[in-house]
């Protein structure tokens, strides 16, 4: 099965339509179920969302951080459509995978230029050499990765809330269904872990 990045970035230059998120969810059953023509329907309109989503991670991060977001949505991209048993539920589901492959490519890589500057030797991490993240991103990166890790030991579920926010871009109502909780659960824990964030960053700073 082809899943070049190329061919879903050529597929959305055109601007398609905006899918609502019945058809997403529709076309990942479809392709789930083994329909190869649902996954071409669907690259252009996941791969068009999953940019939007790595934009906004990347928001105000840099000035010049266009190659940094193609990067990071094509290696997401990659991940997620090289797969010869996908099973995603929904829209949200595929999306809330998308969040924690984004963090792991992020932390990856940060580790990654952390160990090449103390001259370890950095583990290849398939991000383009164009997307090099600077140094200050690189920690916030792996500061936010800590303190998620530490959260998750205190409240899982309130850690992947947050995972779900930061990373994936999801709103209240989505999380509540991938986590299969009520709106105000999340709302609750979303207000919590924010705070304990906050503290456990600026504490560390």
């Amino acid at each position: 099965m082809s899943s070049e990045p190329e061919s879903a970035s050529s597929a959305t230059a055109g601007e398609p339509r905006q899918a609502g998120p019945q058809e997403v969810t529709q076309l990942l059953a479809n392709w789930s179920q083994g329909d190869p023509t649902a996954l071409e329907k669907l690259i252009p309109l996941v791969y068009k969302e999953l940019r939007h989503l790595a934009h906004r991670y990347m928001e105000g991060q840099r000035p010049n951080h266009t190659l940094q977001t193609t990067a990071l949505v094509n290696e997401a991209y990659l991940r997620l459509a090289d797969q010869s048993k996908p099973n995603f539920t929904n829209r949200s589901h595929f999306f809330a995978v998308a969040a924690k492959a984004m963090r792991q490519i992020l932390v990856d890589y940060a580790k990654a230029q952390q160990r090449e500057k103390r001259g370890a030797g950095a583990t290849k991490v398939e991000l383009d050499e164009a997307a090099l993240i600077s140094p200050e991103q690189t920690s916030a990166i792996l500061d936010v990765d800590e303190a998620l890790e530490k959260l998750a030991v205190l409240d899982s579920r309130k850690a992947r809330v947050v995972e779900l926010r930061y990373f994936g871009g999801l709103n209240q109502d989505e999380i509540a269904e991938v986590l299969k909780i009520s709106t105000v659960t999340i709302r609750r824990d979303w207000v919590f872990a924010r705070a304990w964030l906050y503290t456990e960053l600026h504490s560390a700073a």
